[in-house]
């Protein structure tokens, strides 16, 4: 297990990179005076809307391509799952060190950052995101660990719909952060609690599946 884990890990620190740099570029199209909240309206332009669709089609992509490793990675439901979990959440944390690297950037983990366009903006500062990647690859190796010890999870449909909830309500929270991103206003949108609720469901419905006995 652990050799595997280790190259998906170095799978998703190399794909990190090619998202970073990616974004790179976008910020000298779209943002050439600086990435800075509140942002400019972008968008605007026949060549700009044209770009920020070639953007969405790239991030559903990603989102491809992240499953599809997953799904050569292994064999089984559960572990193809916790590999999805594995690579999206190495992936999204080295994406924000290469730009550290790459840019300086972030200054602080409360910089704000355009998290997702799909459907539409999410936004929050970059603590946020980063804290349900970790908790995604904790969860993600205990699962692996378990099955690994020939103890799969016992998974239950109220631990789905748990799971469920918490994520439409991170995802909302991160939405609500997204929707004045480029009005003076923006830090006012997004609300800590209202991620807060979501990740402590996400937590306890993991580690209620993790302790619960087959």
């Amino acid at each position: 297990m652990l050799r595997k884990l280790l190259i998906a890990i170095a799978f998703s620190i190399a794909f990190a990179y090619i998202e970073s740099a990616v974004v790179v570029y976008l910020r000298v199209i779209f943002h050439p005076y600086g990435f800075e909240f509140p942002l400019g309206v972008f968008g605007a332009t026949p060549l700009a809307k044209r770009l920020l669709l070639t953007e969405i089609g790239r991030e559903a992509a990603t989102l491809v391509l992240i499953v599809t490793a997953a799904w050569l990675f292994a064999s089984t439901r559960q572990e193809r799952t916790a590999y999805i979990l594995v690579i999206f959440a190495v992936w999204d944390i080295f994406y924000y060190v290469w730009l550290k690297v790459l840019l300086n950037w972030p200054a602080s983990i409360m910089d704000w950052d355009i998290l997702f366009l799909i459907p539409c903006v999410w936004a929050s500062p970059v603590l946020y995101p980063a804290l349900v990647s970790l908790l995604m690859f904790a969860f993600a190796v205990a699962i692996l660990w378990r099955v690994q010890a020939g103890k799969p999870l016992l998974v239950k449909a109220s631990d789905w719909v748990g799971w469920s909830v918490a994520s439409v309500v991170i995802v909302v929270s991160f939405a609500l952060g997204g929707t004045r991103v480029t009005e003076p206003d923006y830090a006012t949108r997004f609300y800590p609690a209202l991620f807060g609720l979501g990740y402590a469901l996400g937590v306890a419905f993991a580690v209620r599946a993790l302790m619960r006995r087959a």
